[in-house]
């Protein structure tokens, strides 16, 4: 089931052109990522969405149509500016958020799900980076809501408590939330996301999951490894799936598509050669936004 629908989507500020008929549309239950540096449009198209914004043309459909106080209380929203008074406490903000629902998810629950329960009456700016995203999120999902819409959730964070926040999110989605992620970090899209819009300068250049856009881009795969003993190259130029064999003094090269590493350790164990330093390296996400926008993200 199609939760989001959006076609040919735009949005103009005077003499700019933020969203520039934009179309994709999100499944029930998936992570859908929408992926692109700073000012490519990502945010103007989720509060779009979100129905934050009014576009200037094209269609908005989330959850078969639903506006107004529907939406309201079917979608969840933690946008990238959003901001809380310093001296709010946690319980507060989680108190007054919960009156603006008709039936509310029970805040003190919700509270401890997202790690916040010893926090209860630390005001917002004593919190930590990442204390202040899960607070967050835990906002965004006061009303028990079937979408939620996470723009730039991690930014900012340090790598533990940007990967704390990662296994939040997969938590909220294994509930049976739809979730939205907004995102310019190819890492935390390679990992959370089931299919990625890719969004540059307002346009989407690509839809799929994070393995079809890789795909786009290279299929050819390259093994590295040193050899235990010496053994003739044709034992691996033999195989379908290799391309190519080089050495670099005991340091063996292998080029190749498909399953490579399996056909690659299955043959040098029929020849009883033991592989050392074994490395793979593939096409990446960062490889694939390259390829299709001609730039690169800097995180």
């Amino acid at each position: 089931m199609k939760v989001i629908e959006v076609s040919n989507l735009r949005k103009q500020y005077r003499d700019q052109l933020a969203v520039d008929d934009v179309s994709f549309t999100v499944e029930e239950g998936e992570i859908f990522g929408v992926l692109g540096p700073n000012g490519a449009g990502k945010t103007t198209t989720v509060e779009c969405v979100a129905g934050l914004r009014t576009p200037d043309s094209g269609t908005v459909r989330v959850l078969g149509g639903l506006s107004g106080t529907k939406l309201k209380n079917q979608l969840g929203v933690q946008l990238q500016s959003s901001l809380l008074p310093s001296k709010i406490k946690v319980w507060e903000a989680l108190d007054l958020y919960a009156s603006f629902y008709r039936v509310p998810a029970n805040w003190i629950t919700l509270m401890e799900r997202v790690g916040l329960a010893d926090k209860r009456n630390t005001p917002y700016g004593k919190l930590s980076g990442g204390q202040q995203q899960r607070l967050s999120i835990a906002l965004a999902l006061i009303g028990n809501p079937r979408v939620a819409i996470l723009d730039e959730l991690t930014t900012g964070l340090d790598p533990q408590a940007r990967r704390d926040t990662w296994g939040l999110i997969r938590q909220i989605r294994e509930d049976g939330v739809t979730i939205v992620l907004v995102t310019h970090f190819m890492e935390e899209a390679e990992r959370l996301c089931d299919r990625i819009a890719v969004i540059d300068s307002g346009r989407v250049v690509a839809v799929d999951s994070p393995a079809g856009l890789i795909s786009m881009v290279d299929r050819q795969q390259t093994v590295t490894f040193r050899r235990s003993r010496a053994f003739d190259d044709a034992v691996l130029r033999n195989l379908a799936e290799v391309t190519g064999v080089s050495r670099t003094g005991e340091q063996i090269t292998v080029t190749g598509t498909g399953n490579l590493l399996l056909a690659i350790t299955t043959a040098l164990a029929s020849a009883d050669v033991v592989p050392a330093d074994l490395r793979m390296e593939q096409a990446t996400l960062d490889d694939a936004f390259l390829s299709l926008t001609g730039k690169k993200i800097s995180a």
